[in-house]
């Protein structure tokens, strides 16, 4: 098999240890040196001066958790080339398993251009990544606590969200924290209602009187203090990504135009994917790195539905919830498109192909400086060729037992 590189590194990378393998084909037989290093500063320092001493042209190492992270940015920049690949992509054969054996057969698929590299983004980009995926985390534990919270009030019978669109708001809120003070009086707590709500104030006398206790009001307190806590927390990471994002202000407008994608949604994107389109040829390729293009089996010449790919997670449901809101749009093209593939296919796979179609905009738009440019909810009926759907119609009464003579109008 034609060989790629003639000296490479293969490094089995665990938390605490790193076990490096160097392969070196002098043109006639292969010679293997290896050693174990720590994955300490110091340890991955040990490591770049031992591989830059043997020479090494192309440096492979597997995606292991977060522990490649310190091994990977401690030698980024010593060696021209330097891979992260797929661990599901490196299997070894069976037989003997030891951390050398594993390095070694490393080194080997990489020398023979047997796996494909992973992308790695540049350090202002891992930055900003850091800030977006850690927001999300809290903005998902201030939902769980939101959710916590309605579980309180259903175990003390209160049943403020039947009559109330969401547990948490102004008025809601001023009705539990009432409640947390010692006022049960359902006709006191409904008079807290505001805006929208002061209409629905008979419903809301019947629904707030409960059986609220002292166990009610220690939870609740506790819950209404964490939510503050992540309120504040969101807010100070947010204004941390508004300025990580400074350089890529241009592209996260852009982005922000597209239907149901926010600018929250437009810094995940940036945060996920990088501003250099350049590494992706296409924008299927983008697709499919994303985990939202169809993947493919086939087997004896037989074709098989294998889903969607795999692909950043972060990304997916970025984009999937983008694709949710923008569903909910009016008049817009991808709404329609949404409602049509829901209609045969279901709302989960119509939302994944809209994120699909998010995605090849937002791609095209990156490289072309252009905004979106919505074709309308009636993209579809205008391309159709309007003898066909007349035929379509006057079949249809055909077969309802109608006779059809068409006059055209004047």
């Amino acid at each position: 098999m034609r060989r790629i590189s003639n000296r490479v590194a293969g490094l089995d990378v665990h938390r605490d240890s790193v076990t490096a393998c160097v392969e070196i084909f002098d043109g006639v037989e292969v010679s293997v040196i290896k050693e174990r290093f720590s994955t300490t500063v110091k340890g991955v320092r040990g490591l770049g001066e031992w591989l830059a001493d043997a020479d090494v042209e192309l440096v492979v190492m597997e995606s292991t958790g977060v522990y490649w992270k310190p091994v990977f940015y401690g030698l980024e920049g010593r060696f021209d080339d330097m891979w992260l690949v797929n661990a599901h992509h490196v299997k070894n054969v069976p037989g003997r398993k030891t951390d050398m054996s594993d390095a070694e057969w490393l080194a080997d698929v990489a020398a023979h251009g047997m796996v494909r590299a992973s992308m790695v983004p540049e350090p202002e980009i891992r930055a900003l990544r850091e800030l977006t995926r850690y927001r999300k985390t809290q903005i998902v534990a201030r939902g769980v606590e939101m959710q916590r919270l309605e579980k309180v009030l259903q175990d003390a019978g209160i049943k403020l969200t039947s009559v109330a669109s969401k547990v948490w708001s102004k008025s809601s809120r001023a009705m539990i924290e009432m409640l947390i003070s010692g006022q049960v009086d359902p006709e006191v707590l409904a008079e807290l209602a505001k805006g929208r709500m002061r209409p629905k104030i008979p419903a809301l006398v019947e629904a707030l009187e409960g059986r609220w206790g002292r166990q009610h009001s220690v939870v609740a307190k506790a819950i209404i203090a964490h939510i503050d806590f992540l309120d504040t927390t969101i807010d100070e990471l947010s204004d941390e990504i508004v300025e990580a994002t400074r350089p890529f202000d241009e592209l996260v407008r852009l982005w922000s135009t597209i239907p149901g994608v926010s600018t929250r949604t437009a810094e995940m994107m940036v945060a996920e994917i990088g501003a250099d389109m350049g590494r992706f040829p296409s924008a299927k390729h983008l697709a499919a790195w994303a985990g939202l293009a169809p993947a493919s089996h086939e087997s004896a010449g037989k074709r098989r539905p294998a889903g969607t790919r795999q692909g950043s997670r972060h990304l997916q449901g970025a984009l999937v919830e983008a694709a949710r809101a923008a569903a909910r749009t009016k008049g817009t093209f991808l709404s329609e498109r949404y409602k049509r593939i829901a209609r045969r296919r279901g709302p989960n796979k119509a939302a994944v192909a809209i994120a699909h179609s998010m995605l090849v905009a937002a791609y095209h738009m990156a490289i072309t400086g252009e905004i979106y440019r919505d074709l309308g909810s009636g993209y579809y009926d205008n391309r159709k060729d309007p003898k066909a759907k007349v035929n379509r119609h006057v079949k249809e009464l055909q077969a309802a037992g109608y006779t059809v003579n068409l006059t055209p109008a004047a």
